[in-house]
């Protein structure tokens, strides 16, 4: 389940797909049996279900991703959530909180599932990049409490040396264009080969 705001949504793309075509298809050729799910549907591509909801903070799409999430039973998440956030400069200094309740939802509803936890992207405006710096340190800090608590998590940097820059980000400066995508669906592929080599994900390999 791609699971996240606007850019899960793959507002900024080309074809609407964002990240979830390049990602499918790299997992594919990893050997990796997947079909994504979610209660949404965006892109040209068959496979076009997520559960990327636009302009909705961390507490909201909580909301939305329990039902759904109770419902499709999936076992892995891809989580990007929380630029709505920073943009609208809401309660930061309590992000780690509502990360946290939004993870918890998705283990109570789907026992024994993954979550693939992503830092959010560069902005270009540098009051909003700020604000995602330290949004970013509450989610690497939580992914590390969480998989010390046994949680199956796998954090991944989408702002590290081959995550989207400045210049791989629409006009709106806050969506990837079509390359910044692709960088992501790099990204996600990693976190979810991580996960495989921790065993987390044994019945879904070939």
């Amino acid at each position: 389940m791609p699971l996240g705001g606007s850019i899960t949504h793959g507002v900024g793309s080309s074809n609407q797909n964002g990240y979830r075509e390049v990602l499918l298809q790299l997992l594919h050729r990893h050997g990796f049996y997947v079909r994504l799910v979610g209660s949404r549907k965006a892109g040209t591509m068959s496979n076009d279900e997520h559960e990327g909801w636009r302009a909705f903070r961390v507490d909201q799409i909580t909301t939305k991703a329990k039902a759904s999430a109770k419902k499709l039973q999936p076992h892995v998440f891809t989580v990007n959530a929380g630029s709505n956030d920073c943009l609208q400069g809401y309660k930061i200094e309590e992000a780690s909180n509502r990360v946290g309740d939004l993870l918890e939802s998705l283990w109570l509803a789907c026992p024994g599932s993954t979550v693939v936890l992503a830092s959010l992207l560069v902005n270009k405006d540098e009051r909003v990049d700020a604000t995602i710096r330290a949004f970013n340190q509450q989610l690497e800090t939580l992914a590390r409490i969480k998989r010390v608590e046994g949680r199956k998590i796998v954090f991944v940097d989408m702002r590290g040396g081959d995550g989207p820059l400045v210049e791989d980000l629409v006009e709106d400066g806050t969506h990837p264009n079509d390359a910044g995508y692709a960088k992501m669906a790099k990204i996600w592929l990693r976190g979810i080969q991580a996960a495989s080599n921790s065993g987390f994900l044994s019945a879904t390999r070939r």
